[in-house]
């Protein structure tokens, strides 16, 4: 089967010793990362790379006797705000090409870090509190 789209990265979800008998499938394309489930019904997920706020590795001891892994991504998206790549082969190389491909994806688009995290006074913007503040 083609693929509909070019990707730096694929794999299946790992299901016992290690094996990809799942139909759950990720991809890593230059701006987005493609979640696909299912088999009869084809549910596919995705969010764009400089959504990427942060990420971890975890390690389960079951998994890493295969040399499997999981990778949890927070994104700054509304239906998507924390994704799980479940069981993955070699996972430290994704979490590599993540941080390659965010990068590049937030120079294109001009977005820093800081731009990612709501809440905060655009810059220059910064309000000092005075004492008074505090007993009004």
């Amino acid at each position: 089967m083609k693929a509909d789209f070019d990707y730096i990265w694929t794999d299946k979800k790992r299901t016992i010793f290690g094996l990809p008998i799942s139909f759950t499938r990720y991809f890593l394309t230059e701006k987005k990362f493609i979640t696909r489930k299912g088999f009869f019904t084809i549910e596919e997920d995705e969010f764009d790379l400089y959504r990427v706020i942060d990420k971890k590795l975890v390690l389960p001891f079951g998994e890493r006797l295969f040399g499997c892994g999981t990778v949890v991504i927070n994104v700054k998206d509304a239906d998507t705000p924390v994704k799980e790549v479940k069981s993955i082969k070699a996972p430290r190389k994704l979490m590599q090409l993540l941080d390659e491909q965010v990068e590049k994806m937030r120079d294109d688009y001009s977005i820093r870090g800081r731009d990612m995290i709501q809440g905060e006074p655009p810059h220059g913007c910064e309000h000092h509190h005075d004492e008074d503040d505090f007993n009004a």
